[in-house]
């Protein structure tokens, strides 16, 4: 992170990221059609769900074919067992110990045992969804396009109901938690993007923003654009036509708070939250709210649940180009291929959450360092670390990972 500083005034902040190229748009090209949910699913370990779902919606768009009832369902259970254990994640191991004045989870378990067992066993719980549906926790492999490979019986997903129930109360107690944390006095006036649907958006919904834009995911590149900055190797995302914005659980909860399980809000409004959250700080109570409900919909998904027929539908190629966006547990992902008529890929487009946020987060940054100059070099990288936490990037770039340097004149 490199900040300019002259006199009182902080001119510009940049986070400098050297991530070496990973490729995963060049190798996709010339893959059949069925490949991208395995694929692209080793984008991440946390949120490999995102990267499959958005794949298969993506794939399934361009070849005319909608996923519905009990496969839709089992989908969404499975999305719910990804927010869940990386919601406990970041709440618990990455985030919380900045709070409460501990270095990171292990000097927090010291004096606080119970408190990071209780965020295990909540990101257990999640895994645990995720290996019932996917076969196993990391890179799940039960997915295909189309549906699954094998889904389940009802009884099969008893024992998994009883696990959630326990997560419900450890899911309670993390949002009174973390609603008594002190947050610092800051805000932003990003426009928020999220999608938007009858329920609370994970799997599926039509993309909304504060500033009024409503737009699907065919028309995602209509709508943004992806170019590269001379400091970074990461792309950033603004508005077609500029304009910076947001992504992830502040922009969900402020374009869907009346979507939530009379469960879920119900703790939102004992932890203090209106209707629109934008502090960044408070960014951790929100996703404990996100756990709620996310195990509370698992429930309910469980509890409805009826096998279906067959455990995927014919997903048959064609010459054609599908979309896909979806709910990752950092914002909205969103997937474009373009096959030909033998299905094979012959160009991918992927954007992350994280690229869309940059330019916001940068943002943020230089108001936030601004009104934090008085601090030394080291105080300042801790507070600028926590800052960037509060966006949730991926585990390397949680845990200590900042050089900062300040050009002071």
């Amino acid at each position: 992170m490199y900040v300019r500083v002259r006199g009182r005034n902080v001119e510009e902040v940049r986070l400098d990221i050297y991530e070496p190229p990973r490729f995963f748009e060049a190798f996709l090209r010339g893959r059949a059609h069925t490949e991208p949910p395995d694929i692209t699913a080793r984008i991440c370990g946390i949120c490999p769900v995102a990267y499959q779902m958005s794949a298969c919606q993506a794939v399934e768009a361009a070849c005319g074919v909608t996923v519905d009832g009990p496969l839709r369902d089992l989908r969404r259970l499975l999305y719910c067992g990804e927010w869940i254990e990386s919601h406990a994640l970041h709440v618990y191991l990455l985030h919380a110990p900045d709070f409460l004045g501990y270095p990171g989870a292990v000097e927090l378990a010291r004096d606080h045992r119970p408190v990071v067992e209780r965020g295990l066993r909540l990101k257990k719980a999640g895994n645990t969804v995720m290996e019932v549906l996917g076969g196993r926790a990391i890179h799940p492999v039960n997915v295909r396009v189309g549906g699954f490979y094998r889904t389940p019986e009802r009884t099969e997903l008893v024992p998994l109901a009883e696990t959630l129930r326990r997560a419900r109360d450890d899911a309670l107690a993390t949002v009174e938690w973390a609603a008594g944390f002190e947050f610092p006095d800051f805000t932003h006036d990003h426009e928020y993007l999220a999608l938007t649907a009858e329920r609370y958006p994970l799997e599926a919904g039509t993309l909304r923003s504060t500033g009024g834009r409503a737009f699907t995911a065919a028309d995602f590149e209509e709508h943004v654009t992806e170019h590269q900055v001379p400091h970074s190797t990461a792309l950033h995302a603004h508005f077609t036509g500029g304009g910076r914005y947001l992504t992830g659980p502040l922009a969900r909860y402020s374009l869907n708070r009346d979507r939530l399980s009379p469960l879920a809000r119900e703790a939102a409004d004992r932890a203090g939250l209106g209707p629109e959250c934008r502090n960044p700080f408070r960014s951790i109570l929100v996703r404990a709210v996100e756990i709620v409900y996310a195990v509370d919909e698992a429930l309910r998904i469980i509890a409805d649940y009826r096998p279906p027929p067959r455990p995927a539908v014919p997903v048959p190629p064609r010459r054609a180009t599908g979309h896909g966006a979806t709910e990752a547990p950092r914002g909205t992902l969103y997937h474009r291929y373009d096959l030909g008529p033998d299905g094979l890929i012959q160009a991918a487009r992927i954007i992350p959450p994280t690229s869309q946020n940059q330019a916001a987060i940068e943002d943020d940054l230089r108001r936030f360092v601004a009104d934090r100059l008085h601090l030394d070099d080291h105080d300042l990288t801790h507070r600028c670390e926590q800052a960037i936490r509060n966006y949730d990037p991926c585990i390397s770039c949680s845990t200590h990972f900042l050089d900062l340097t300040v050009d002071r004149s």
